[in-house]
């Protein structure tokens, strides 16, 4: 009786080689010649999501308002790379822009301007408008307009953050923002089928979103923050970057959120 299960089992083990054989051949290099657009893509996590789709052979467009910090993203990027600066809180130019390309693969949003924290009482109104036209309109206008041009197979892969699980005190405009988008992933999930919209949910991470804070009181908060985490360390944009990819890649995955806080949201 255990010969012929031998056997079975022999072949079970044979067939699991050729699929995951087919399986490797299927996803390997999902990215190769596919045009991918990132927006907000000459820093920090865009940046990041960038070069690692472009080290994955796609065709890759950058997208930022700050044409200085496009031409020096350029010099990490490989040849072929496209940068445009675009104004992502103007609707004219958005438009403009995704008339002028052909078709998308992948759209991919990190566009967001120095985080600021405090509480409502203290809150500029005006000034906080501004994220929202950034992080919230800035993303919403991009993908009415970018939509004509995403190939049915393609996706869409926002960005939140930890804040929409774990809120904290002064994250009143943030946590809004975050919960916002994620409201949002889900029903162009639905909307926009057979094109996959998910959705990025970074913890703290080593970005110049932080900038605005002095380096000294910057390195500080980095120290405390990291010993609470069951990680142990604060993330940099190169851990995030694939699980954009993964979003990008993964044929089955549609309105869902990834979580990557390094344990935060179990504090």
């Amino acid at each position: 009786m255990f010969l012929p299960f031998v056997k079975s089992f022999a072949n079970i083990g044979g067939q699991f080689c050729v699929a995951k054989h087919k399986i490797m051949e299927t996803t390997s290099n999902t990215l190769a010649g596919k045009q991918v657009v990132v927006l907000g893509g000459s820093a920090g996590i865009g940046l990041a999501v960038a070069q690692l789709a472009a080290l994955l052979h796609a065709q890759v467009t950058i997208v930022s308002s700050n044409q200085q910090r496009l031409n020096q993203s350029l010099a990490s990027l490989p040849q072929g790379t496209k940068a445009v600066a675009v104004d992502l809180s103007d609707e004219a130019a958005i438009k403009a822009f995704f008339d002028s390309l052909s078709t998308i693969d992948h759209l991919v949003y990190t566009a967001g301007e120095n985080l600021q924290l405090g509480p409502v009482a203290d809150m500029d109104i005006t000034a906080a408008k501004q994220f929202l036209n950034i992080r919230y309109w800035g993303a919403m206008t991009a993908i009415k307009y970018a939509t004509p041009k995403i190939n049915p197979s393609g996706s869409i892969v926002l960005t939140s953050g930890v804040a929409s699980i774990r809120p904290g005190k002064g994250w009143s405009l943030g946590t809004s923002i975050c919960s916002a988008m994620e409201a949002l992933t889900k029903v162009l999930a639905l909307e926009m089928a057979p094109i996959r919209v998910n959705i990025v949910a970074p913890g703290m991470v080593m970005t110049q979103l932080w900038d605005n804070i002095p380096e000294a009181n910057r390195n500080a908060m980095y120290e405390e923050v990291a010993k609470s985490l069951p990680a142990g360390y604060i993330t940099k944009p190169e851990e995030i970057a694939p699980s954009y990819i993964h979003l990008m890649t993964q044929p089955y995955i549609t309105g869902q959120r990834i979580i990557i806080d390094g344990g935060y949201a179990l504090l």
